[in-house]
């Protein structure tokens, strides 16, 4: 219902090993059994970092806004919704410098400058590809439709559940 296995008709060389087939219409149609794998990873190097706080969440996307600040209040981590101000990372006399250890992305062709600029501050990131994502500077790829709201809502529901049961604040058998 929420078609989180569906992509786009482009593909990026780099993901085509999430891409299990493509359809008479020509949308990809991402693994699934991937998807989940990745999820798993991407909690688990999440529970690693000691501080919540130390991971922000960031989308400019206005679908993805809502879950991205949910995950954060759920979590504990940072986010960033909205427009990226350039030089947040990078640049350590303007007001809002953060220094994340670790970095979650919605879009990593829409988010592309938080992207850049964690590359030149070592910042591992975490990103949500679809089948036409760029994969430059991103560490973990999870394959998912980052385009429709159900989809990103899930996602992230997914992840924030898998961490919160990583670090034993919610049993397994919620």
């Amino acid at each position: 219902a929420a078609e989180c296995h569906l992509g786009t008709r482009n593909a990026d060389y780099q993901m085509l090993d999430y891409i299990w087939r493509r359809r008479l219409d020509g949308i990809h149609i991402l693994n699934v059994a991937k998807t989940w794998e990745k999820l798993m990873l991407a909690a688990r190097i999440i529970v690693a970092i000691e501080n919540p706080a130390d991971v922000i969440a960031i989308s400019a996307r206005p679908y993805s806004q809502r879950a991205v600040l949910k995950y954060a209040q759920y979590t504990g981590a940072q986010s960033i919704a909205g427009r990226f101000t350039p030089g947040t990372f990078t640049n350590q006399i303007t007001k809002q410098f953060r220094e994340p250890r670790l970095l979650i992305v919605t879009d990593p062709l829409l988010d592309h400058q938080p992207v850049r600029e964690a590359s030149y501050v070592n910042v591992p990131v975490i990103a949500f590809c679809d089948s036409d994502s760029p994969l430059a500077n991103v560490d973990v790829a999870i394959p998912a439709n980052n385009k429709g709201k159900h989809s990103i809502g899930l996602l992230y529901w997914l992840l924030a559940r898998e961490v919160l049961r990583l670090r034993g604040a919610v049993p397994r058998s919620e």
